[in-house]
């Protein structure tokens, strides 16, 4: 039985954002699990029944393995050493987590496991970076996204992706949506305007700075463009705010 001594995890945010988005009821693999608070939270907030906390580096697993069982909690997570859902096994969950890494990282391991992926109930996605590869790679390869949050935690922001296998029943998704969020921006999140608004303000005094040089090269060019890029993304996506799409 699980130790009734110890204080609630209490996650970050961000974290938060992450277990808040997984269905109660469903097993969970958490594929780069770190200190295993996330799936210490899951199990003792009955939200999963049994969780997987999977980690690639040595170190962070057997941190986790000390706080799950300083908890009382070995019979009900799993902690295995695995690269990406490698040692996961077919059925053993319903759910799988992959938080807190690259966007190109996330991609590689859903590459290397799609056969996996496919059957989960659900996918929850936070990356780092890069979320327009993410996003793009889940509408090309099939997958639904079905909920997104986003969160803004010592000035920066960390969104959140659910997905599902759609047996390839998918729209194509817009740029604005592949870097914004088609769900974030389908309910105007009021976290992901705060983002938007300040990236716009950005980009403006930037692509204003640019203007006003007077040996523009190729390199300055090319950023520009870059800028002024960003600056039409934002101004579209900040749009849909105001009913203007």
């Amino acid at each position: 039985m699980k130790s009734r001594s110890k204080k609630d995890i209490l996650l970050s945010r961000r974290m938060q954002m992450v277990a808040d988005m997984v269905t109660v009821g469903n097993a969970a693999a958490d594929i780069g699990c770190d200190h295993g608070f996330v799936s210490i939270y899951l199990y003792e907030k009955h939200i999963c029944p049994s969780v997987i906390a999977m980690d690639i580096n040595q170190g962070p697993l057997l941190r986790a393995k000390e706080h799950i069982t300083e908890r009382g909690l070995d019979s009900y997570i799993d902690v295995r050493l695995s690269d990406g859902m490698e040692k996961l096994g077919e059925n053993e969950a319903d759910t799988v987590i992959i938080a807190g890494m690259g966007g190109r990282l996330v991609i590689r391991i859903l590459s290397a496991y799609m056969d996996k992926a496919k059957l989960l109930k659900e996918l929850i996605l936070q990356p780092q970076s890069e979320l327009h590869l993410v996003r793009r790679f889940l509408n090309e390869n099939g997958f639904l996204i079905v909920k997104e949050d986003m969160v803004e935690e010592s000035g920066k922001y960390y969104p959140c992706i659910k997905a599902v296998w759609g047996k390839g029943q998918t729209d194509t998704l817009s740029e604005t949506e592949e870097w914004y969020g088609p769900v974030l921006l389908k309910e105007k999140h009021p976290v992901l305007y705060q983002y938007l608004s300040k990236e716009k303000a950005n980009y403006e005094q930037i692509a204003d700075k640019i203007s006003h040089r007077a040996n523009g090269c190729q390199s300055e060019e090319t950023n520009e463009f870059t800028i002024q890029k960003r600056l039409q993304m934002t101004t579209a996506a900040l749009a849909c705010f105001n009913g203007e799409v």
